[in-house]
């Protein structure tokens, strides 16, 4: 039987071809696509999602982010069922097809809430325990969940690291350059940007796919394919609540202030994660150095390079996958 360390060298093995054959080749576009999405009573959702694999392997939930969807691991999904695994990529909240049982209930886009939404998933589905996978805010919920219900996370793979905020915290102003990145936060902050987001909501997500992948040449049928799950009648309260309550200039719900709290704490993870970052990534991200301390279990990092950018598991669907196998392998 293989030792860890051989297993995990085999992993890196697999990163480093394929980023070799990245940089030569280009990225790829969409090179799979998913089957039927169904659907599931979990928490305040019917949430939507893709399956894959046997539903005997070993678990993995993948999250996606703003503004991307289930299809940015349509590659990494076919990659890991033929692997064994068994596969969940669910729309978030705001996207697909997924909705909200109740028109009464806040369209809510503060952080706790889409981990609590995972976890309802999870436990809808009868998942005990998952490698938990995600970039942009899908690493965000995969970070919150890993430090707050480590027993429900086997293994994280996290792209751009630890993502965990609060409000106290982004009261602090960052220097120009930075402040300047994240100007659709302070476009969303207004009500012309609100307008604006609504108006234009395709070309705004083709602009953000654009400037945070500037090497990334995706056809039109790629962003046609995601873009569609930004017609969800909630997408822009979701995602523009997401950035004004991250900017203090909007309120959460009272079932998650507990959540908030120990959030705000800064918690470290302690199960085995594995953190990822593309070389070319356009969006704002910190840097790797900056957030190791807070993994404080077995922990590996990996630049991956040949131009990749924030849209890391499209980009480099291989690599991600291995980080995948990699972190189930750092927690036997």
């Amino acid at each position: 039987m293989k030792t860890i360390q051989q297993l995990i060298a085999a992993a890196l093995l697999i990163i480093a071809g394929h980023t070799a054959a990245f940089a030569a080749a280009g990225q790829p576009d969409s090179v799979a696509t998913f089957g039927t999405v169904k659907q599931i009573k979990a928490g305040v959702l019917n949430v939507g999602y893709a399956e894959a694999g046997p539903s005997n392997g070993q678990a993995v939930v993948l999250l996606h982010g703003w503004p991307y969807d289930i299809h940015s691991y349509s590659a990494v999904a076919a990659q890991l069922a033929g692997k064994g695994y068994h596969v969940i990529v669910p729309y978030l909240r705001g996207y697909g097809s997924t909705q909200f049982l109740s028109a009464q209930t806040m369209r809510n886009g503060q952080q706790s809430a889409f981990a609590a939404d995972i976890i309802a998933l999870m436990d809808a589905l009868k998942i005990k325990q998952a490698i938990i996978g995600g970039f942009d805010w899908g690493a965000r919920t995969a970070d919150i969940i890993a430090a707050l219900w480590p027993e429900r996370t086997k293994a994280l793979v996290s792209v751009s690291g630890y993502l965990i905020g609060s409000q106290q915290a982004n009261q602090a102003p960052l220097a120009p350059k930075a402040e300047q990145a994240w100007w659709y936060q302070f476009y969303f902050a207004t009500e012309r940007g609100q307008a604006g987001y609504q108006a234009n909501t395709r070309a705004f997500n083709k602009l953000i796919w654009q400037t945070a992948s500037p090497q990334w040449h995706f056809s039109d049928s790629t962003f046609a394919e995601s873009a569609a799950s930004f017609d969800n009648q909630d997408h822009v309260a979701i995602v523009v609540h997401n950035y004004r309550w991250r900017l203090g200039l909007a309120t959460g719900e009272k079932q998650y202030d507990a959540l908030e709290k120990k959030l705000a704490q800064g918690p470290v993870i302690n199960v085995p994660a594995v953190t990822l970052e593309g070389d070319a990534n356009g969006a704002p991200h910190p840097d790797p150095a900056a957030y190791a301390a807070k993994f404080k279990g077995k922990y590996v990092h990996h630049t991956i390079t040949g131009g990749v950018g924030h849209n890391l598991p499209a980009e480099a669907p291989e690599a991600f996958t291995a980080a995948i196998i990699e972190a189930g392998h750092l927690a036997e």
